[in-house]
This record gives structure tokens, sequence and C-alpha cells, in this order.
């Protein structure tokens, strides 16, 4: 574990071949053939204004997320990697991840991939049956998924895999079989995500007219308890309430996050979080591609609103992010950024009540009854 968060770089590509009922990401489908060079020009012009407000920084991982990355060309992808590293520092071999649909995917668009700098692959997974791949709207059969965890173990160093759990009707014996499928499969990284309903999507107003139930919060727990026996049985253990790796092949860019790293944003709606002069800013970005494209041919960036955070504020994100990592949360660093301890008697409440528990003399981690209910865990520190 390192001192220093680190410094990424996340670029969305808002694109998608069709948008999945479950998704409130910013993500576009577009019936005509999107103009590449020209927002990866755009992409360039955004780096290079974000980059007079960061600084000269160290880049340790750069993301390509979506939408769907692996709709780009590799010029494209080559090009927006070109971009950072003339606006940044860039280290021969950091993390350089790609976000891949199965249903996108081809040997040669992905040598190309690897070829521009991509030196890890997420694949869109999401199940490993077809109906409820159909379900949940996703373009690609099984067959296509493994055919594409196979093609991407063979041309990228690293590769994880995301599945959805938690889908109506879902035992836990089903998901456990699921799961034992995938990790057979699985290179060293697997993102393993409970269905939310969230607002803005097809899957909320089904949920809302009655037309689409979930699991109970006991049986998600349920299956939530069985994903981290199963991993961990396998050497996959969680090392965030999600994301399961064999020791030493965690995502290096979400650790940022979950570190509370700093990192810019660049492309339709993306965020940021960095330090400039001495205090950390949020930035997000024109959500529409057209119109944030015509927003940075206009005046270089198309930052459309932030803020400067509080000391309150930033120790709250800490907190939030932190007890997300089984490594936890550094009480000094909290203490810094608050100006002020976390109240021993709450601290004593959570550990009585075997939701916290510390590591040494420095750290805090919550327990595994302490993830299920985080939300409420973070609250209660941070009153």
């Amino acid at each position: 574990m390192t001192s220093d968060p680190g410094f990424g770089v996340y670029i969305h590509w808002p694109f998608c071949a069709a948008k999945c009922p479950y998704c409130d990401f910013n993500s576009h489908v577009r019936h005509r053939p999107v103009d590449q060079p020209r927002f990866a020009a755009a992409f360039a012009r955004e780096m290079a204004t974000l980059r007079r407000r960061t600084g000269p920084r160290t880049v340790t991982s750069i993301f390509l997320g979506g939408g769907t990355p692996s709709l780009m060309e590799p010029g494209t992808v080559g090009a927006v990697l070109e971009a950072v590293a003339a606006n940044w520092t860039v280290p021969a071999g950091i993390e350089v991840t790609l976000e891949a649909n199965p249903s996108s995917v081809e040997a040669a668009r992905f040598r190309g991939y690897r070829a521009a700098g991509v030196n890890r692959v997420s694949l869109g997974v999401q199940a490993l049956n077809d109906p409820d791949l159909r379900f949940l709207g996703r373009l690609h059969n099984v067959e296509q998924a493994l055919h594409a965890i196979r093609l991407a173990r063979e041309t990228f160093p690293r590769l994880s895999f995301d599945l959805i759990y938690a889908r109506p009707d879902q035992t836990v014996e089903a998901w456990t079989a699921e799961l034992e499928q995938a990790i057979r499969h699985a290179a060293d990284h697997l993102s393993l995500y409970q269905l939310t309903i969230e607002e803005g999507t097809t899957f909320h107003a089904l949920h809302a007219v009655g037309r689409l139930d979930v699991p109970d919060p006991e049986h998600a727990a349920a299956l939530y308890a069985a994903t981290q026996e199963v991993t961990a049985a396998h050497g996959l253990p969680a090392y965030e309430i999600s994301n399961h790796a064999v020791p030493g092949a965690e995502s290096r860019h979400n650790l940022v996050y979950w570190r509370y790293g700093e990192y810019v944003g660049i492309g339709p709606g993306a965020h940021g979080r960095f330090l400039e002069d001495g205090r950390r800013h949020v930035t997000f970005t024109e959500r529409i591609p057209e119109t944030w494209l015509n927003l940075v041919e206009a005046k270089g960036h198309g930052v459309t609103g932030g803020e400067v955070l509080t000391r309150e504020q930033e120790a709250d994100e800490f907190l939030l992010m932190g007890l997300r990592l089984a490594e936890g949360i550094d009480v000094a660093r909290y203490e810094a950024l608050a100006g002020r301890p976390l109240s021993s008697r709450r601290i004593g409440f959570l550990q009585e009540e075997r939701l916290i528990e510390p590591i040494g003399n420095s750290r805090l981690r919550a327990t595994a009854s302490g993830m299920i209910v985080l939300d409420a865990v973070v609250a209660d520190l941070a009153a």
C-alpha cells in the first residue's frame, strides 16, 4: 500500500450501440457514424485546458470508460493516449484500461488497442446465461462473451470482467454456480455488482409500476455473502465492496478513487477531482456529446460546473470512498482533512455492533456486516 493515492486520467467515450435498461451512465446511441477524429481532437484540447489547472503531474493510471470505448477505432485510442502523454508525464508500464463490450470485440481491434498502449481490458459480460443477458438488454450471448474473454486473455496482460447479480428470481445456488463458472474463465480480477434500480432508467419505470421485482434486502444480503465466500475460496477475495482480485491484481485506477487520490475527467459527462492552489476542486462537463464538442471547439473545454470542497466535504468523501476498501482508512489522514478527530464514542459503538474494526494502531475498516450497511456506518462516523 502506498502513501500516494495517485493521479489518474479518465476519458469518457459516451456512445453505445444500445442503451441498457439498468444503465444510468452518460451513454448515447447514435445511428450515424461518429466523427472520431473530431472527438479525439476535442479530447486533446480539453486535456490541454485542464493541464493548465493541474500543473505538471505524473499519471499513475489511465481509464477509457463509457459508454462503449470498444466502439472507438484503435487509431482514435492511440491519438487520445498520445494526448495524455503530451500534457502530463506518463511513465512506461502504467495501467491503461479500456472498457469493452463482447458484442463489439474482434481480434484485429484488440490487437490495435494493444499496439496503441492499452494493457488492461474490462469486459462488460454481466451474465453467463442467455435469458438473463436478454433481460439485461445486452447485445451479446454467452458464446460471444466467452470468445471475448479468451481473446482478451490472449491479447492483454491484464483482464477484468463484470457480472451483475441479485437479478429477479435469482437463487443463491444459481448465482454460486454462475460465479464459479466465471472464476474458471477469469484471469485475476472480477467486478461483481448487485443490480440496482436507478432513477431515469427503463428498469426504474418498470419497477415503479410493479413490472419488475428485485430481491428483498435479506435475500440480497445472502447473495452478497455467497459472493464473498465463493471468490475468497478461489483466491479472488474482495478488496472493495464489489471488486475481487488475486492479490496484486487490483484495479490501480479505481484505487485512485477509493484511496481519495486525484483525477481529471475528460469528455462528455466526465467528473474530475484534483488539487489546484492547495484546494480540492470538482469539475463536471456537459453531458450531451455534440454540445460538449461544440463547447470545446469554442472555448477549449466542456466544463460546465464544479465546486471547491470544504475540509468537511473532503473528509466525508474520504470516509465514503475509503471504507469501501478491505484495507480501510488511515485515521490520521481523515483527521488532517477534517481538522478534527473521529469520535471515540462513535467508533466504540460501531465496534461493539461489529460494524467496524481497527487494523493495527492507525487504520479502521468496515467489517463484512458493516459493508452491507456502509452508508449508515459512514453517516454515523462523519456526524
